[in-house]
């Protein structure tokens, strides 16, 4: 029974994620980045699922990350994917790999340890706080690494795009984090609390003899 739910969950899990990925909801443009909602189902099932199932959903959402980026492009397409000519060259970067999945993978990995954690520091009697921290975190995994990542491997390229000096660079880097992570590890926090607390309980249900 809870290999049937499991799956079925799986599935779930993936219909959101490409529903989020073919509609406006999933990818929203705020400068020449992208602010997401693709993580909070990647977040949720690392929590419900564990971390092997929530790292593969979180590589998927890396794979649909970098296939919108290489079909519909942005000033920023190169760094997530490698199909796309970096600023000033004709080819793209395999570095853009780096970017598209570590962080994506681990969405699906870090929420899992911190909301079991969380939850043994306290003896089980903080749920809510901890799936709202679990979700916190695993926003802010994505938003971090990925905003971190494209500084230090495409720092030249990114500065172009963002017509800022290197010297400069970090501090729209941390612009980025705040304004748009910031928003978005919040609204990720809440939505893991709302559905997180319910899917548990979904898994964690005993059938009833008929």
């Amino acid at each position: 029974m809870k290999n049937t739910r499991t799956f079925a969950l799986t599935a779930m899990f993936l219909a959101i994620m490409i529903l989020l990925a073919v509609t406006p909801l999933g990818f929203i443009p705020i400068g020449p980045i992208n602010a997401t909602t693709m993580h909070i189902p990647v977040i949720i099932a690392s929590i419900v699922l564990g971390p092997r199932l929530g790292g593969f959903l979180g590589g998927t959402f890396g794979l649909i990350s970098m296939i919108r980026s290489t079909v519909i492009q942005t000033p920023l397409s190169f760094v997530f994917s490698p199909f796309i000519p970096v600023i000033g060259t004709d080819h793209g970067s395999l570095k853009a790999l780096l970017i598209a999945f570590i962080p994506r993978i681990l969405i699906g990995v870090v929420p899992y340890f911190v909301y079991k954690g969380i939850l043994k520091l306290s003896k089980n009697k903080f749920q809510g706080v901890s799936l709202f921290l679990a979700g916190l975190a695993g926003s802010f995994v994505n938003t971090i690494l990925v905003m971190n990542m494209i500084y230090f491997l495409f720092q030249q390229d990114y500065a172009q795009v963002v017509g800022k000096s290197i010297h400069a660079l970090y501090t729209a880097i941390l612009a980025v984090i705040f304004t748009s992570g910031v928003p978005e590890g919040i609204i990720a926090g809440i939505a893991t609390v709302a559905v997180g607390s319910v899917l548990l309980r979904l898994m964690h249900a005993t059938p009833q003899p008929k």
